[in-house]
């Protein structure tokens, strides 16, 4: 038996407009990892693009008549992720102070493992504050999510060969920071 190809986003939208919520979760199962590449290159932290995600999620099915161009769905819900960011960056910014960690309890193994991994996330969330937005945005969506440098472009509202420069750039940029082989072992190329 052939696998079914996949529904349209122009007629899960349609669905979703007149109340089918399977269709909207279907669009929410084929977008969250984007969307949170989307909103983690935007905040820099993974709970704020957690929280950037649901509340672009709930506001895109509060406005989905918006979408005048339903089968580019997913451009026009990570435009609204990335005002979601912005304006989660502006609220952060008028009220800053310093995160509080939260430490769970574990064995010496799962603490030392726990404290590398935690090491390089630092050392990977710093190297990507240091690219711009857009450069962010493009090695998240292709390299965290397989995006392709079309669907990129699309997304970003550039050409094809554009997306490609900005993905050179910030995996030049990673090396820099992070060294050939730590981007090798944690960003896939």
């Amino acid at each position: 038996m052939a696998d079914t190809p996949p529904v349209p986003d122009r007629e899960l939208v349609q669905r979703a407009r007149v109340g089918d919520a399977g269709a909207f979760d279907t669009l929410v199962r084929r977008y969250y990892r984007a969307a949170y590449a989307v909103a983690l290159s935007a905040c820099g932290s993974a709970m704020d693009a957690e929280d950037v995600c649901q509340d672009a999620f709930i506001k895109a099915i509060e406005r989905l008549d918006d979408c005048r161009d339903p089968s580019r769905f997913g451009g026009w819900l990570l435009r609204i992720v990335r005002n979601r960011a912005h304006n989660l960056r502006e609220y952060q910014r008028v009220r800053s102070g310093p995160p509080v960690d939260v430490v769970n309890p574990a064995s010496d193994a799962d603490a030392a493992r726990a404290t590398e991994l935690g090491e390089l996330r630092g050392r990977l969330e710093e190297a990507l504050a240091e690219l711009s937005p857009v450069q962010r945005e493009v090695v998240l969506l292709h390299d965290l999510d397989g995006w392709k440098h079309r669907e990129i472009a699309e997304a970003i509202g550039t050409s094809e060969g554009m997306a490609r420069q900005h993905l050179f750039n910030a995996r030049k940029a990673l090396r820099a920071r992070l060294g050939d082989t730590a981007v090798r072992e944690h960003i896939h190329e």
